[in-house]
């Protein structure tokens, strides 16, 4: 894990290292240390159907809470999904990282004061015994130092196929 030389502050270069390990991380199915990036407070959405409007009011992928994403791992874990039997061989490929500045902002969603808002286009390719899946899009992140470190309490990802059936993603996206 990087530390951050200004615990207050974050880099451009910071936040690159951060999102390159959570993707690296996820590809290499390390759950628990894919896992360690999250706040407690923490929130995954990956929105159904455009850019997500009010994930309380309709349908999502996936719309996970601190506590849902550690019985997702724990799930992985226990090598009984098996639509992950054997595991998913994933890359990710992240592109075009911004962080917010003071005159723009990304997403409709509140980002804490203590946060900053992040976004990057990605590709992930996974491999399976029935050939090969891609799924593409781009993630909002809202990324806090934390005691030298970075952590996640944020991570939106809007896939460009979103309104149409998507493959099982049974793997953490």
């Amino acid at each position: 894990m990087s530390t951050l030389a200004d615990e207050t502050q974050l880099s451009l270069r910071d936040v690159e290292r951060f999102l390159y390990t959570e993707a690296r991380l996820a590809d290499e199915h390390d759950y628990d240390g894919w896992e360690s990036l999250w706040t407690q407070d923490a929130v995954y959405w990956v929105p159904a159907n455009g850019e997500g409007g009010d994930p309380a009011r309709e349908m999502s992928v996936i719309y996970d809470n601190r506590s849902r994403i550690a019985t997702r791992i724990r799930q992985l874990k226990t090598g009984r999904r098996y639509a992950q039997t054997p595991p998913s061989r994933t890359r990710r490929l992240l592109s075009n990282i911004e962080m917010q500045t003071d005159a723009r902002r990304f997403g409709a969603e509140p980002v804490p004061a203590s946060d900053v808002e992040v976004q990057a286009n990605f590709l992930i390719v996974e491999s399976r015994s029935a050939g090969m899946n891609f799924l593409a899009g781009r993630a909002t992140y809202h990324l806090r130092p934390a005691a030298g470190e970075i952590r996640m309490s944020f991570k939106k990802v809007v896939l460009i196929n979103n309104d149409r059936p998507l493959p099982t993603m049974s793997f953490l996206i």
